[in-house]
């Protein structure tokens, strides 16, 4: 009797089990990564795609509203002071400053590719979102008097997507070191209050701040990836010590399990 027909009906069995196997050592490695790319690019884009196509059926979304009434209507001069402190720190008083302190710092310390995404990831999303606010001209909120008046157009928040440019890439440097979760921490805080205090003023909608960032999160991903895999060798003059941003997209590591 010949035996090679039930070893050739076996076979496609044998074919599906090692693809099979093949694609769970693979999820098994990488998954993390896919998850990182589908919640810190795919997902911000797909967001701001559809709040810039929502804005372009109707000016106001449903939940603008009623946030921004609901906010309003916890006003007190405590709150008044902490959100104004918040607005102001988001933006020229802190934002920036420390943009160009962490600038600094990594050019001192001949981090060079650290520096080189960090400047393309704040420069790129200052000018993405002077275009976008002119392309979009939508005009600020106007139910009651803001104690701290914007005469720029709204759309989207320019406090929301410094503040999280920001965040995201002290997140990216900070990453495989000690202090991955203490600026984890502190930045999306931060992040949350600078929001938080453009609705609570009244120069934003709800729907301007989640645009915000959402472009910031994908602008300062795509960067890291964009240097992280295409950047050139440093120069000679560079430090001894590895930037986080390297020629792989494995300088940053899954968190150990334990």
């Amino acid at each position: 009797m010949d035996e090679s027909v039930p070893a050739f009906r076996k076979q496609p069995v044998r074919v599906l089990g090692d693809e099979l196997g093949y694609g769970l050592r693979f999820l098994r490695k990488h998954a993390w990564r896919m998850a990182l790319w589908f919640f810190c690019l795919l997902l911000p884009l797909w967001g701001f795609a559809s709040l810039v196509g929502e804005l372009h059926e109707k000016e106001v979304f449903p939940f603008d509203a009623p946030m921004l009434n609901m906010l309003h209507a916890m006003a007190n001069p405590t709150l008044d002071r902490f959100f104004v402190l918040m607005t102001r720190l988001g933006y020229l008083r802190g934002v920036v400053p420390l943009d160009l302190i962490v600038l600094l710092s990594l050019a001192v310390r001949r981090r060079f590719r650290d520096g080189l995404f960090f400047g393309l990831a704040v420069t790129g999303s200052a000018i993405l979102n002077i275009v976008a606010k002119n392309h979009f001209a939508r005009m600020r909120p106007d139910l009651w008097l803001a104690l701290a008046p914007e005469t720029t157009y709204s759309f989207p928040s320019g406090h929301a997507m410094g503040s999280a440019t920001l965040g995201v890439g002290l997140i990216i440097l900070c990453w495989p070191t000690r202090w991955r979760w203490p600026t984890t921490v502190a930045s999306l805080t931060f992040v949350l209050l600078v929001g938080v205090s453009r609705v609570y003023l009244g120069v934003h909608y709800p729907s301007d701040i989640l645009a915000g960032w959402c472009a910031a999160v994908a602008w300062v991903f795509g960067m890291y990836v964009l240097v992280d895999r295409k950047a050139p060798p440093p120069p000679p003059s560079a430090a001894p010590i590895k930037d986080t941003v390297g020629a792989s997209s494995d300088r940053i590591q899954a968190p150990a399990s334990r």
